[in-house]
């Protein structure tokens, strides 16, 4: 067989109008943290907090997307994508959450969107990307209902003020990670430790999503809304029912606490059990909340990055005899679990391992149990320790095949049958990675950090090419079946 031949055998195509983006998110990138009436934000608190982000980096100038917008356009035309997925910062809007508005924050925001559509890009706007206005969290954040109701605010004002210009908004952004990691483990802002208030967080941005989407709905006519889910293929490490009833239990924390209330409206049995006593936890739910919150939705955002191998606590020698490297704790230690790494899989910078073969399972049960409305694939990405070599390149080609395998495990999805129709790379831009600072560069852009200078990497041009092919070569991660 020719190579020609075997080329045209690995080329997958996808739809002739699927939407291909890139994203970010406000606190990573903006800067400009004082600028024209912004308040702080939960992330402006925590990042000042010694010890909280590495190196005691803070996003006060991030990537200075703040006043580089054109700039930064400038290279979404250059790749071609057809939409950008970016997120308004409520104290940049609403500075004390509650309150007056602050037009120079709604019009920073309309340069954007006016300035994506002279380029014939489609704004697709996350209306909470965790940087909670301080005030509100000062009162109670998100383990009070009042936030949420006060989120209802801030999303009527930016509709009224954007509506004309976006058609497809998104309500929260991984809400698993505002109220576990925010107020569970303290990994995030605001840095709590208490499971029954993360409990809580849980259900009030829930209902934030459902008091939102109709106000979105009444507000613009045509609106399409959504929610994006940080969602993870969670294995057990063996058959041993132990293991088995482990992976459910890390399952039903990430995944099914949201998917559940939004498709089936109702809280799955075994986590309502598990947490039953955890203070406020679950007692905060009123009537009504659940309709609410299951009210019909036209997408679902899907992030995925990793796969997630597990077994109980009390089984972690087994483990590491059956060769398995066991991790040393969990961040949630009600969950009574391990988790595993597979020795010789192929890690990012962040430790997770790649496995693109999890994206696929996790799309088909997704269809499976829960809905067939339309998926974007809104944030999928990975970390790797890129440098600028000596000729000025950036070849970071372990991020190249990475995205290959992800691609073609979502065609995978796509031939199955599951509704998939959009992908946007994480991140369009190196940026604050949460916690970890500057340390990890998502990007397909480097960002010099001390003079700001963008630079496309490989991945760029790779992807860019995807995108105008809307092909990819098709490549079997491991794991594959």
């Amino acid at each position: 067989m020719s190579t020609s031949s075997n080329h045209s055998d690995r080329t997958r195509h996808f739809p002739p109008d699927f939407l291909w983006g890139a994203a970010t998110a406000s606190y990573q990138i903006e800067g400009a943290t004082k600028a024209d009436g912004r308040g702080p934000s939960i992330w402006d608190t925590f990042s000042h907090t010694p010890g909280a982000v590495l190196n005691g980096d803070n996003g006060d100038i991030a990537c200075d997307h703040y006043h580089r917008m054109d700039e930064d356009l400038d290279l979404l035309a250059q790749l071609g994508v057809r939409a950008y997925r970016f997120s308004v910062a409520w104290p940049r809007v609403i500075p004390e959450g509650t309150g007056e508005v602050n037009q120079a924050g709604l019009d920073f925001y309309r340069r954007l969107v006016d300035g994506l559509r002279a380029r014939d890009i489609e704004p697709t706007l996350t209306l909470y990307h965790w940087d909670l206005p301080q005030p509100l969290e000062d009162r109670g954040g998100w383990v009070v209902r009042d936030t949420a109701e006060a989120y209802a605010v801030y999303v009527e004002a930016v509709a009224r003020a954007l509506g004309d210009g976006v058609e497809r908004w998104i309500t929260l952004n991984e809400p698993w990670c505002s109220s576990w990691l925010g107020y569970g483990s303290g990994h995030h802002a605001p840095g709590k430790h208490d499971i029954g208030m993360a409990t809580a967080a849980n259900h009030h941005l829930l209902l934030a999503h459902g008091l939102a989407t109709p106000i979105l709905r009444d507000t613009i006519r045509g609106a399409k809304v959504g929610i994006t889910l940080n969602l993870s293929d969670h294995r057990p490490g063996s058959d041993d029912e132990l293991d088995v009833a482990a992976a459910r239990r890390a399952d039903g924390n990430l995944n099914r606490l949201f998917l559940d209330p939004i498709f089936h409206g109702r809280y799955p049995e075994d986590m309502l059990e598990h947490y039953c006593n955890e203070s406020p936890g679950f007692s905060v739910v009123r009537e009504g909340d659940l309709e609410l919150i299951a009210q019909p939705l036209d997408f679902l955002g899907v992030n995925y990055y990793s796969p997630s191998t597990v077994v109980d606590e009390s089984r972690a020698t087994q483990a590491r005899m059956a060769g398995y490297i066991v991790a040393t704790g969990d961040q949630f230690p009600d969950l009574r679990l391990r988790g595993l790494e597979t020795p010789g899989r192929d890690r990012t910078a962040m430790d997770w391992e790649i496995q693109a073969a999890g994206l696929t399972s996790l799309l088909v049960r997704i269809r499976d149990e829960y809905t067939g409305l339309p998926i974007y694939i809104t944030e999928n990405g990975a970390a790797f320790n890129d440098y600028v070599d000596p000729n000025g390149h950036v070849l970071d080609l372990n991020r190249v095949a990475y995205l290959q395998e992800h691609l073609s495990a979502m065609h995978d999805a796509i031939a199955a049958g599951v509704n998939v129709q959009g992908y946007f790379v994480w991140s369009l831009l190196d940026n604050f990675e949460w916690a970890f600072g500057y340390s990890q560069r998502f990007g397909i852009v480097w960002v010099d950090f001390p003079t700001g200078v963008r630079l496309p990497k490989e991945s760029f041009r790779w992807y860019r090419d995807a995108v105008a092919s809307n092909t990819v070569q098709y490549a079997r991660s491991p794991g594959s079946h």
